[in-house]
């Protein structure tokens, strides 16, 4: 019975990750026919990350207090409705004028992209928090890598492989398609994990406090040195790749020429590089081990960025982020089946915030200097290298975080497993 209940909770997953693949082409394709400033481009994707920094802490409080289960259905209805209004917004808006540089064409449907993107931002946290917390009670710990694994084999296959391409094509069918489509999907997912069967509350050791338990969190991840490195590291990986991540939608549009569809194609070659690792993450970490596996994933970001940059075309462009996204989910592999097995079940949601808040908080960082340095050198550079200058910086800072994290690693997981 434990088992059926985890794959309904998988299929509830993959629907709402093709949601978010939809949503990865739909939201920045959707921004750049109404400017061409790469700035401006940036803003709606640094609400949808903002609130990892500003919303973690109370995510993990609240994931910590409630029943995780309801939870997440509460986050869903709120995406659904974001996006369902996101879909009547833009079918008003029609047709849109011609994006400017500099500037907007509809500022109205650009405040209600912003207004939606931060609903849907802040509905993530809490419910990717508590998804992250429920599924050690799906599951037993010694198959945590195993359901990692099946797991976001799902989530890539409609995150990565069929939502880019879908939103592409829904994106040249209709403008307001894909977020039509994002609230179906949501509201099926809503039923599917309102039906889960079981006890998704953690137990209470007493009295509610939230600055007692605040500190509880804070006290756990303060005395756990490797789980405090992996957040870090994750942190400011994320801030490259979420550099890279921004830039690539102008930099396949103007240096390449690319359009929508063709655009979701590529974003599919980097989704089958990460199901290849979500299927063989849990061997590869028993061939390796954790540490091996984590710095070698690690330093592949380095030569991954700087590809990014010069490749010739789409098919290079997308083997290229097969690659980088099959060494992006060895070290989730490593990091997420860590952190689940070694945080109690009722610190989990709080010491799992406080670790995303370092992690994740970074992201809107490097969204918004990706737009920051396209915008200071192009007229100084060509246009053509502004937009991928974001890449060299991010390969550059790749290498000097590898550096760093290559000793931190092989140190943390050695103690880790000789400790009694």
């Amino acid at each position: 019975m434990l088992y059926f209940a985890f794959r309904r909770f998988v299929i509830a997953s993959g629907l709402t990750n093709l949601a978010d693949g939809v949503a990865v082409v739909a939201w920045a394709w959707l921004t750049s026919l109404l400017t061409r400033d790469p700035l401006i481009i940036a803003l709606v994707p640094v609400m949808l990350r903002l609130p990892w920094f500003l919303c973690a802490i109370p995510a993990g409080i609240v994931t910590d207090r409630v029943d995780r289960r309801r939870l997440i259905v509460a986050m869903d209805v709120l995406r659904a409705l974001a996006f369902g209004g996101t879909a009547l917004a833009i079918f008003w808006a029609l047709p849109l004028a011609e994006p400017p540089d500099t500037g907007l064409s509809s500022p109205a449907l650009f405040t209600v992209l912003i207004l939606a993107a931060s609903i849907v931002g802040v509905a993530e946290v809490f419910r990717d928090n508590a998804a992250q917390t429920m599924l050690p009670s799906l599951v037993a710990h010694d198959d945590l890598e195993h359901a990692n694994g099946r797991l976001w084999s799902v989530e890539m296959v409609g995150n990565a492989l069929i939502g880019p391409a879908l939103g592409a094509s829904l994106l040249a069918f209709a403008l307001p398609l894909p977020f039509f489509v994002n609230a179906l999907a949501y509201l099926t997912a809503i039923f599917l994990v309102a039906g889960l069967k079981g006890t998704f509350r953690p137990k209470s050791n007493g009295p509610r406090n939230w600055r007692r338990e605040l500190k509880e969190g804070f006290a756990f991840l303060r005395d756990a040195p490797l789980l405090r490195a992996l957040a870090w590291i994750t942190g400011f990986w994320n801030l490259f790749f979420h550099m890279v991540l921004i830039a690539l939608v102008l930099h396949v549009q103007e240096n390449l020429g690319v359009e929508a569809q063709v655009y979701g194609l590529i974003l599919t070659g980097g989704a089958i590089g990460g199901i290849l690792g979500s299927w063989s993450g849990g061997w590869v970490v028993k061939r390796l081990g954790a540490a091996k596996t984590a710095q070698i994933s690690l330093m592949a970001s380095v030569p991954a960025f700087l590809a990014i940059a010069f490749v010739p075309g789409p098919v290079s462009l997308a083997l290229t982020l097969g690659v980088f996204e099959f060494m992006g989910i060895l070290w989730n592999t490593v990091s997420v089946s860590y952190r689940q097995r070694t945080i109690p079940d009722a610190l989990l949601g709080r010491v799992n915030s406080l670790y995303r808040l370092l992690a994740w908080g970074m992201m809107p960082v490097g969204l918004f200097l990706s737009g920051v340095i396209v915008r200071l050198f192009d007229g100084i550079v060509p246009r053509e290298t502004a937009l991928i200058l974001p890449f060299l910086v991010a390969s550059f800072g790749a290498f000097v975080l590898g550096l760093l994290g290559w000793r931190v690693l092989g140190r943390g997981f050695t103690r880790s497993q000789t400790r009694p």
